[in-house]
């Protein structure tokens, strides 16, 4: 049986012989059809580059606030910063004001975003609590006018990003996915549970599957896709032109390229060499570190650094270690002193299972 689908056993996924056909959002063909969430205080732009190095064909970034008088705060100017970055450019808005939101994607544009994504899914109650994020599917007229009004903002592609519904006796993703194909939204995203599930329990792909039946624009499905047999299962029984995956690429980035290797062959690639992990890990951290600058960025290196020892053998002793370093140069030089292997035995339960 496959969680999130009850009383359908997981078909077999032996590829397609081919690359699945690439997404297309607007003028924009990517790479392919994987793409990486957005995830506040994680999907920064050293995390966007390192996945996309790592195969994803498009990485979302962490939501602005669509009122410009927080752009001012050093976190918004962050989350703002797209130099350099490999595009498109995604930049992700959240807010309840059609007005506010429309002159944030102009903003936005302005500072170089190639498609504008609105956020309808975040489950958190700070962001509820202002009545945004997935609060906002609680009210479908405010949705078309948020849309129509970004839409009609920007010559940008627009995207959305949703939950199911409110609650599970409040699914209106049917009603919502009409909304935004009626105002012109380039693509859809759904996460396969409702706000009031939150992370818990597993996501259910049969809403999905039936919107694929409702509407023509492009569909991306999110939830619990952390194998690449996930991956495929959820790529056929929803009919799904995209998959995002975001929790498990924390520690994982180069699940991106496993999936597409799967995808195309059927085959699994190799696990990861230790020496490899090892020297990836050095690059993110720099990454991080250069981002943020080295006190912002050893902080930032130790959320990380717990992500990529998730199965490692005696990961609470090193991380206990890693945290207590100061500085940049600390921090590089444990992970430099440790043995390859100690990053590299990493697996998921797929692989363990095989």
């Amino acid at each position: 049986m496959v969680a999130g689908v009850p009383g359908h056993a997981a078909p077999s996924f032996t590829g397609r012989g081919q690359p699945p056909s690439p997404l297309r959002i607007g003028p924009h063909t990517l790479a392919n059809n994987l793409i990486l969430a957005p995830m506040a205080g994680v999907t920064d732009r050293p995390f966007r580059e390192l996945c996309r190095r790592l195969g994803a064909g498009l990485a979302v970034s962490e939501m602005v606030a669509a009122d410009p008088r927080l752009w001012a705060r050093r976190k918004s100017q962050r989350r703002l910063d797209h130099q350099g970055e490999t595009g498109p450019i995604v930049a992700q808005l959240v807010g309840n004001e059609p007005g506010a939101l429309a002159e944030a994607a102009r903003r936005n544009q302005d500072l170089g975003a190639d498609i504008i994504d609105i956020n309808m899914g975040c489950p958190a109650k700070k962001v509820c609590r202002q009545a945004a994020g997935s609060a906002l599917l609680r009210d479908e007229r405010l949705v078309a006018s948020i849309l129509t009004a970004v839409v009609a903002a920007v010559p940008l592609p627009v995207t959305l990003k949703i939950r199911t519904g409110w609650s599970p006796e409040e699914r209106n993703a049917p009603r919502i996915a009409r909304i935004a194909w009626e105002s012109g939204v380039a693509a859809l995203t759904v996460h396969g549970r409702t706000r009031a599930c939150g992370f818990t329990g597993s996501a259910e792909y049969e809403t999905l599957r039936a919107l694929r039946q409702l509407t023509p624009m492009p569909l991306i499905a999110n939830g619990d896709i952390d194998s690449p047999e996930r991956a495929g299962y959820v790529l056929n029984y929803t009919g799904a032109d995209a998959i995002m995956i975001g929790r498990a690429a924390l520690g994982r980035p180069w699940i991106f390229r496993e999936i597409a290797h799967y995808l195309t062959t059927g085959a699994h690639l190799p696990r990861p060499d230790p020496d490899w992990v090892k020297t990836t890990l050095l690059h993110h951290l720099h990454a991080l570190y250069d981002f943020y600058g080295d006190l912002t960025g050893v902080g930032m290196a130790r959320k990380h650094l717990g992500w990529y020892l998730r199965g490692q053998r005696d990961a609470a002793a090193f991380r206990e270690v890693f945290n207590r370093a100061g500085s940049r140069q600390e921090q590089v030089n444990l992970i430099e002193a440790s043995p390859a292997s100690a990053f590299g035995s990493w697996q998921t339960e797929d692989q363990q299972a095989a």
